[in-house]
């Protein structure tokens, strides 16, 4: 099985649009961590490195080795100014002498005059790959590219970042297959089993990796990072996955806060059947914002797509490749276009060939937001945001409790609350590894102004997720901006209010007033 949605902004549209420094010498410089680990629902991993306990040189002093980046198979070389390091950091936190792992990083030189320092990126996921996703952003950020070093990682567990797999091709394709609405006992089984079989497949891919890869590790190596790269306070952009990360880096190191942007914001209070629900909602709204576009009733059209999927649960719709366009295949392929408003016209076309009997062009969509290419090769995003996200949550919802939730979920979206509902129970099914916590530790207080970006049309990462984090993060800390556009984050989008105000907000440190709007 595969997680139905992914809080990945800039994976899934890139796809669907083309498809030697000296560090400091101790821990967090300007006095480090701040925000403290009190709380008994925040962040608990590597709770015993304090704003007292300094880093070992070795770590903070390292020098990177700025060199011409390689490609692999999984990700061309990106050529032009494009450097990549690599940065070594601990395995464990709780102990930075011993072991450690190496991240991956990339970056491209300030083209200007006038330096800030270096920006660092993240694109989403839990899982996304900033090596291969940054040259192709960067088209977006020609002008922070001026003042700025533009950087971005694999964070641990993903990419070149001892990336893991767990599961070959085949086993991948096979899973396919499994039903992820079941409707019957054989079907439950099949899923649940499917989903064990998962986490083992982790665990013996990641080994001891697979208990180090949480959200509070990534925040930690984002710290350790700043140091290396020699810049006094933090100047970050994350997205998607990227702002539950900035956040909970903000509450980390509260002092060492500097521009932080967050765009497509995470909900920091919702557990994860809240984060279901909040998704529910977003993908319905949009799906019935898309609907509304081509001149149908939200109301009729989603009616008809739920009469079309069950006909395809009861028999799979042949496609010109030989492969079956299972319901769970299609749900992902009418789910992928509306993470961009410029691929509904590609949705339009797919219901439209498949309602006449031909899954081919839903199958392609499918595909592509499962990374798989024509050779029937799948990249790993979705492996490790598992990996990282079942670390980080701690429930475990029951077959039982799932069912109980099932009947709100469907009323809230007949096509995308049953697989939603179904996925609290099977995502972190039987996981090798215990979670973390409830929900992530975000408040910062005394933190500089961070800027948030909502959409009110955000599939994803729902706009209610906005105001949220701003309260979380705590009073003149969170500030926010809404765009009322559509489809998964806000800026590089064609909003030319939503652009200048983050511009102005990393380049001079203008922070808008609080509550501003673009439309």
């Amino acid at each position: 099985m595969a997680r139905f949605v992914r809080w990945t902004a800039l994976t899934a549209a890139a796809a669907l649009l083309v498809t030697g420094v000296t560090g400091c010498s101790g821990g967090s410089s300007d006095g480090g961590e701040g925000g403290g680990e009190t709380s008994g629902t925040g962040p608990s991993s590597a709770s015993s490195v304090g704003p007292t306990t300094p880093l070992p040189t070795s770590l903070t002093a390292q020098k990177l080795d700025w060199g011409r980046c390689k490609g692999t198979a999984d990700s061309p070389e990106p050529g032009g100014a494009w450097q990549c390091a690599t940065l070594k950091a601990p395995l464990d936190w709780t102990k930075p002498e011993s072991r450690t792992i190496d991240l991956a990083l990339i970056r491209a030189e300030a083209t200007g005059g006038d330096r800030i320092g270096s920006l660092l990126f993240n694109f989403g996921g839990p899982g996304g790959s900033g090596v291969s996703t940054l040259p192709w952003y960067a088209s977006s950020t020609a002008e922070l590219g001026k003042r700025y070093d533009l950087v971005s990682w694999d964070p641990r567990g993903v990419g070149a970042s001892q990336g893991v797999r767990c599961r070959s091709d085949q086993q991948i394709e096979a899973a396919e297959s499994v039903d992820s609405t079941p409707d019957t006992p054989a079907e439950e089984r099949a899923y649940f089993r499917d989903a064990a079989a998962f986490g083992k497949g982790c665990q013996k891919s990641a080994g001891t990796l697979m208990a180090h890869v949480s959200t509070t590790d990534t925040a930690r190596d984002m710290d350790l990072m700043r140091q290396v790269l020699g810049d006094p306070r933090m100047q970050y952009f994350g997205v998607s996955y990227g702002t539950e990360l900035g956040g909970v880096y903000a509450h980390l190191f509260p002092k060492t806060v500097g521009r932080l942007v967050l765009d497509a914001v995470v909900d920091p209070s919702a557990d994860s059947a809240g984060h279901a629900e909040n998704q529910i909602r977003g993908f319905q709204r949009a799906l019935d914002n898309y609907l509304e576009s081509t001149g149908e009733d939200a109301k009729d059209g989603t009616r008809k797509i739920v009469d079309l999927l069950r006909r395809i649960d009861a028999e799979p719709l042949s496609t010109s490749s030989g492969r079956k366009l299972t319901e769970t295949l299609a749900l992902t392929g009418l789910l992928y276009p509306l993470y961009s408003e410029t691929s509904w016209p590609r949705l339009t076309s797919a219901l439209e060939a498949a309602g006449q009997g031909d899954g081919t062009e839903l199958l392609a969509l499918a595909d592509e937001y499962n990374d798989r290419d024509a050779s029937g090769h799948y990249l790993t995003g979705s492996h490790s945001q598992r990996v990282i996200s079942c670390l980080d949550e701690k429930q475990r919802p029951t077959i039982e409790e799932t069912k109980k939730l099932l009947p709100r979920f469907k009323k809230i979206s007949p096509v995308f609350g049953p697989m939603l509902g179904w996925d609290t129970a099977g995502w972190c099914h039987d996981w090798p590894v215990a979670g973390q916590y409830d929900t992530p530790e975000v408040s910062a207080p005394g933190a500089a102004p961070i800027l948030l970006v909502g959409n009110t049309g955000d599939p994803a990462t729902p706009y209610e997720g906005t105001r949220r984090m701003a309260d979380e993060l705590g009073r003149d800390v969170g500030v926010t901006t809404t765009w009322n556009g559509e489809g998964h984050g806000a800026y590089g989008k064609g909003s030319s209010c939503v652009d200048s105000t983050v511009n102005a907000y990393l380049l001079q440190g203008s922070v808008p007033k609080d509550g501003k709007v673009c439309s």
